[in-house]
């Protein structure tokens, strides 16, 4: 076996595909759209244009223009600059894969990868401002209540379902 399969075996391996599971279940979330059917998730963000509308609805307007046409190189340059807003927004540059990674499939899984730690850095800002944001206590106060009024909100609604299917 040569050594490139040997190497292609190895990454492959690195694969999990329950995190690639969660992480299109995520993504179709936030876009509020569906990946194609029968498309191989690699596949689907191999042009990058699923990426950069993710990044723009986390981040409204982080890339301006992504490209639908134009060949291989207008492709490589929305994952070029997916990464760019990455970083812009706070991943750090040892999460955020190479772009042969995903365009030559080489490490899917590091693509996996960066977008859990896309997830990890919405986390954060929601829950610690940067300080160039207000950062007030009373703005982190507010979150704390908004999200238990939609906890409380969620379990009202759990709790009426019960009722009515109990009546049936």
């Amino acid at each position: 076996m040569s050594l490139e399969r040997q190497v292609r075996a190895k990454l492959a391996g690195k694969r999990d595909a329950q995190q690639e599971k969660e992480a299109q279940e995520w993504m179709e979330a936030v876009l509020g759209e569906k990946f194609p059917p029968g498309e191989a998730y690699e596949d689907v963000l191999r042009d990058g244009q699923v990426l950069c509308k993710l990044m723009n609805k986390i981040c409204p307007g982080s890339i301006p223009k992504i490209n639908t046409s134009g060949g291989q190189f207008k492709m490589m340059e929305n994952i070029n600059v997916f990464q760019q807003a990455l970083k812009n927004y706070g991943v750090a540059d040892v999460d955020v894969f190479q772009t042969v990674d995903l365009w030559e499939k080489k490490d899917i899984a590091q693509v996996t990868t960066t977008l859990f730690a896309l997830g990890r850095t919405i986390l954060w800002r929601h829950l610690f401002p940067h300080m160039d944001e207000t950062t007030s206590a009373d703005r982190i106060q507010n979150w704390l209540e908004e999200d238990k009024r939609k906890y409380e909100s969620h379990k009202e609604r759990i709790r009426k379902d019960k009722r009515r299917q109990e009546k049936m």
